[in-house]
């Protein structure tokens, strides 16, 4: 299958449904226009798309759940806007733009951050029924026949609170940086890796097969693939703040280093965490052996993140 047009046919729809969410602007319109800002400054969307493609592996219509993998979005843009600030990785650059604190300030950044995360939560608890054909925050859309029970709602709310707080990214944020300038050692390392990234990505593909109501076998695999693939996604990041350049990352190249950040790289070298995430590509993606043809975008997804340069 052809990757590439399947990561853009899907990046359509969610940005579709999100400038539709976000339009008209709400007040104040400072806040509206600092979160607008983040969320529309050129993400790949590669977690609600991981949302989507696992919900298609499971049997379902990935446009049935636009609403769902597109706050994945909101909480990722939120946690880039928290990391550029001065207080955590201080950068001036995100996706070649300037970061939100420096273009709308640090106290509207924070907020903006913090209006990202609720929201979030406000849009898996109270999605739309398709056709999305209206939106705006907090107004009626058209409403069909489809609808996903209350209770694998829930679920799904439950899923993403532990995959993005103290349990999850926030608590690997805390331990990535009280490691800093600390001697790299394998469990820290996987400990910050496995939650501060690997926990969100896990989690995008997780509320697929729980908003299909699927079995606990295929919850399973799917949740093998995803945190491999979770994991898989910040060892390249650490290897391509070394590697890349400012062009393809989009802002400043060599920051882990700076900060002295406990990174794969630091601890195994380049080429030896080049072959644990080869090797965590292959786990993921024979995790996906019991689907047939239809988890061939999963498939495609996970070869894609590894040859990724941004």
């Amino acid at each position: 299958m052809d990757i590439t047009a399947y990561l853009k046919e899907k990046k359509t729809m969610v940005d579709s449904y999100l400038k539709s969410y976000f339009s008209p602007p709400s007040e104040p319109s400072v806040l509206h226009e600092a979160m607008k800002y983040s969320l529309f400054a050129g993400g790949k969307r590669i977690r609600p798309i991981l949302a989507l493609a696992s919900y298609e592996a499971c049997g379902g219509n990935p446009e049935d759940i636009i609403p769902y993998a597109s706050a994945m979005e909101l909480i990722h843009t939120y946690s880039l806007i928290h990391d550029d600030l001065p207080a955590m990785d201080n950068d001036d650059l995100r996706r070649g733009k300037p970061t939100n604190h420096k273009v709308f300030g640090e106290a509207i950044a924070i907020l903006a951050g913090d209006a990202l995360l609720t929201e979030a939560f406000y849009m898996l608890s109270n999605p739309p029924s398709p056709p999305f054909a209206k939106g705006g925050m907090g107004g009626l859309l058209q409403h069909s026949a489809f609808s996903i029970p209350k209770s694998t709602i829930l679920k799904v709310i439950h899923e993403v609170a532990m995959a993005v707080g103290i349990h999850g990214m926030v608590g690997g944020q805390v331990q990535d940086i009280i490691s800093e300038n600390s001697e790299p050692n394998k469990d820290t390392l996987s400990f910050i890796h496995v939650h501060k990234t690997a926990a969100l990505i896990t989690a995008s593909v997780r509320i697929g097969p729980l908003l299909a109501e699927s079995d606990n076998d295929t919850l399973h695999a799917l949740s093998r693939y995803g945190e491999n693939i979770g994991l898989t996604f910040q060892i390249i990041d650490d290897i391509l703040d070394i590697e890349g350049s400012p062009e393809e990352l989009g802002k400043s190249a060599g920051s882990d280093r700076k900060s002295k950040k406990m990174t794969y790289p630091a601890l195994y070298g380049i080429e030896m965490s080049r072959q644990k995430a080869e090797n965590l590509i292959s786990v993921a993606i024979d995790e996906l052996k019991i689907f047939s043809s239809e988890a061939d975008p999963l498939r495609e997804i996970a070869s894609y993140l590894i040859k990724r340069r941004n």
